[in-house]
């Protein structure tokens, strides 16, 4: 595995960064999403930071139409990242019809009309910590080969060791290089659910609920609908419950 895990790392060093890349960790995982994609044949690859509590910290992808996939599922609130993350185990859907309609009613038809036939989920995780989730996602369907399940695994593990050490030098309760902006997103959800709570006098899981479907009914990224919130732009209240 760490001969695998070293020509992985070649690879991505050798990924031309793309013109939005962040620095540091972030720059790394973007460019390990760009060479995931041309190595597994698959159309784009994303990685997710996920919270113990399932919320989603940052969407770092190999370009902004996967990133825009990666996004659809955290405002539905379903879909194969959020249940292998939940599972600790891949979820592997190599077609999605009628079997992943029934698991995910509303993420499926939605990712489905972009043009998306195939997600496959990855946890990464160390132990009993969960990191996130890295996800492959193809306009054809067909399950993975023996060897792009392998491969996949090892850039999944490539990853999981990117983030530990992006933390490790950052140091304790600072967020590593690059990744300050995933902070301060979640940091901004957890406010707006408070907010929205005390607006509608609902429940926190309910306020998210709310958050969701609004940021599904007007195609706005979650993390935008929260930050609106936040500033005071944006009111939820039961006339417009």
């Amino acid at each position: 595995m760490d001969d695998h895990a070293a020509r992985i790392k070649a690879l991505i060093a050798h990924q031309p960064a793309g013109p939005d890349a962040g620095t540091g960790t972030a720059g790394f995982l973007q460019r390990l999403c760009a060479a995931a994609t041309r190595t597994l044949g698959v159309s784009g690859v994303g990685v997710t930071l996920m919270a113990e509590d399932g919320v989603r910290g940052l969407a770092t992808a190999s370009d902004p139409a996967t990133e825009r996939l990666e996004e659809v599922q955290f405002v539905l609130g379903e879909g194969p990242c959020i249940d292998a993350f939940e599972a600790r185990r891949p979820v592997l859907m190599p077609d999605l019809t009628d079997r992943a309609l029934s698991r995910w009613p509303v993420y499926t038809p939605t990712i489905h009309d972009s043009g998306v036939r195939a997600v496959f989920a990855f946890p990464l995780q160390v132990g009993a910590s969960r990191l996130g989730v890295l996800d492959l996602f193809r306009t054809t369907p067909g399950p993975l080969t023996a060897a792009q399940l392998a491969q996949a695994l090892v850039f999944a593990d490539v990853a999981v060791g990117t983030l530990l050490d992006g933390q490790e030098r950052a140091g304790p309760g600072a967020a590593a290089d690059g990744l300050d902006e995933a902070m301060d997103s979640r940091a901004e959800l957890f406010q707006a659910q408070g907010m929205v709570m005390v607006q509608l006098g609902v429940p926190l899981a309910e306020a998210l609920a709310r958050l969701r479907a609004y940021a599904y009914a007007e195609s706005l990224p979650l993390a935008e609908v929260a930050r609106d919130v936040v500033a005071r732009q944006l009111r939820f209240d039961r006339d417009h419950a």
